[in-house]
């Protein structure tokens, strides 16, 4: 069985999402007071955090990171929100191993503003993308995507909305592709 980590920096709704369907071995945040940490311990998820802030450099924290995985005995490593540019240290044993969700449909709208940036633009339509991690930003091999339409009536918060649910049921799909059991009462 493949053992997952989740990689999440603030709310944690796609951890919570996947840690019901999937056996989580922990979630990993780089903000000690992230939501996902509560979300983790109330769905009985180890969980870490430590922040960069915390090391000599960015190579010293995902060093600790690289670490924390192969203690753990991590095959996928799943970035939920996790606000961290992914640099060499981390990627150099997980490149090919670890894996994002962007709310836009890549490579349109990369970054960190993928919904606000698709809204400013005026786009009829957006979307989800899971993809591999590499070196650059949002830039990995696309695994899936799905498009969100902007209706008429939408608002800026219902479209945002409509992009986080189409997430929710994305990136599970996702996970099975590769190969991640489910929970023996996970479903979609």
């Amino acid at each position: 069985m493949k053992k997952i980590a989740v990689f999440a920096s603030g709310n944690g709704s796609n951890f919570q999402v996947l840690a019901e369907q999937f056996p989580i071995e922990f979630v990993f945040s780089d903000h000690r007071d992230a939501y996902v940490l509560t979300r983790a311990e109330k769905l009985g998820v180890k969980n870490y955090a430590f922040e960069l802030k915390e090391f000599a450099d960015k190579a010293a924290y995902e060093a600790a990171l690289v670490q924390l995985l192969e203690q753990h005995q991590i095959d996928l490593v799943v970035l939920a929100g996790y606000m961290k540019i992914v640099a060499s240290t981390l990627l150099a044993k997980y490149e090919g191993r670890m894996i994002n969700i962007h709310p836009a449909y890549l490579p349109e709208f990369p970054g960190a503003h993928g919904i606000e940036d698709a809204w400013a633009a005026g786009v009829k339509e957006s979307g989800v993308t899971v993809h591999w991690v590499d070196s650059g930003i949002d830039s990995g091999q696309i695994i899936r995507q799905k498009r969100v339409p902007r209706l008429e009536s939408d608002t800026i918060e219902t479209f945002e909305a409509r992009i986080h649910q189409t997430e929710y049921a994305l990136y599970p799909e996702v996970l099975e592709s590769l190969g991640v059991a489910r929970k023996p009462n996970g479903s979609i």
